[in-house]
């Protein structure tokens, strides 16, 4: 056994295993103390961010969530995540990618490169955990997801939005028509798809499965989880999470705050029941750190994360070893 690396783990660690010895107020913030690398060899998850905030409708700033999110996450590297009672990176070969290349200042190559950015992971067998960034950048990794699962896959998407608002122009950037554009395109099946938290009207839900806020704190987590089960079944299914999914009393931090979300405590127990879904990709977005108070929005996105990677851990290893 190696003696255990103190301090900067992301830079100085050279396995993609294990962790390292840190002060949770100092050193380099990767997601998690993982290492810092584009190696895709032997790599599980990779981690990584796509700092956009060109397609919002309201409060920009979610540029700046995937550092807030890195940033959020050091308590999380400091012991065994709570309630797996295990370290996920024993068995699970996680890295922190970065962020995906963007040039702002010309919009029609953002989503191309971002197509290409979740292509190179993707090639190299890894499953992707991405950081927003506004909600649009989930439909770029849709299309590379698609090419690599097969299309359709099924979606489970937390959301205060539906985001299924109608959009026929093939280059617009809008964090509210990605999955109008995503069904169109065939990429996701609405029948086999299930949207949580929605609290916003659309006069079109296109087909989608909407287990809505209210439903949920009526009926629960427990049946929440019932309802995705009968909806998703064994299909290889995309997560994506917009933090706006939680009421803005747990996520202030975010550009379209809605009224009368789920708490986080209602949205961590269904992420966490996620065990036995074929999920093959996933993501958190919508994160804007300049609304939050007291980081509280970037603590649950870190913690959604982190749960998103013993969900992947547990899948590859078995219940039986947590």
């Amino acid at each position: 056994m190696t003696d255990p690396v103190y301090g900067d783990g992301a830079i100085r660690r050279s396995s993609l295993h294990g962790s390292s010895v840190e002060n949770t107020y100092a050193g380099v913030l990767s997601f998690m103390r993982r290492r810092y690398t584009r190696e895709l060899a032997g790599v599980d998850v990779a981690v990584s961010g796509i700092p956009l905030d060109l397609a919002t409708t309201f409060r920009s700033g979610a540029r700046l969530g995937p550092a807030a999110i890195r940033a959020a996450s050091v308590q999380l590297a400091e012991l065994k995540p709570y309630p797996w009672g295990f370290d996920p990176f024993d068995d699970l070969a996680v890295i922190d990618y970065g962020d995906c290349w963007l040039d702002a200042h010309n919009p029609l190559t953002i989503k191309p490169a971002i197509v290409e950015h979740a292509r190179t992971i993707l090639r190299s067998g890894a499953k992707m955990l991405t950081f927003g960034g506004d909600h649009f950048v989930t439909y770029p990794l849709l299309i590379a997801h698609a090419e690599r699962y097969g299309a359709p896959l099924s979606l489970i998407h937390f959301d205060a939005h539906c985001d299924t608002w109608p959009d026929d122009e093939p280059d617009s950037l809008n964090h509210g028509t990605m999955f109008y554009k995503a069904v169109k395109d065939g990429l996701i099946d609405p029948a086999a798809s299930v949207q949580i938290g929605i609290r916003t009207w659309n006069d079109d839900f296109m087909g989608m499965h909407v287990l809505d806020a209210p439903w949920i704190h009526e009926h629960g987590t427990r049946a929440a989880v019932e309802r995705i089960g009968a909806v998703v079944g064994e299909r290889p299914v995309y997560l994506t999470f917009d933090i706006d999914c939680l009421d803005p009393a747990f996520a202030p931090g975010t550009g379209t705050p809605v009224a009368g979300g789920v708490s986080s405590a209602q949205a961590l127990a269904i992420v966490r029941a996620l065990g036995r879904f074929d999920i093959v990709g996933a993501d958190v977005v919508e994160v804007a750190p300049a609304y939050d108070h007291a980081d509280i929005t970037s603590i649950a996105a870190a913690h959604v994360a982190c749960d998103l990677l013993c969900l992947w851990r547990q899948r590859k290893v078995g219940p039986e070893s947590a």
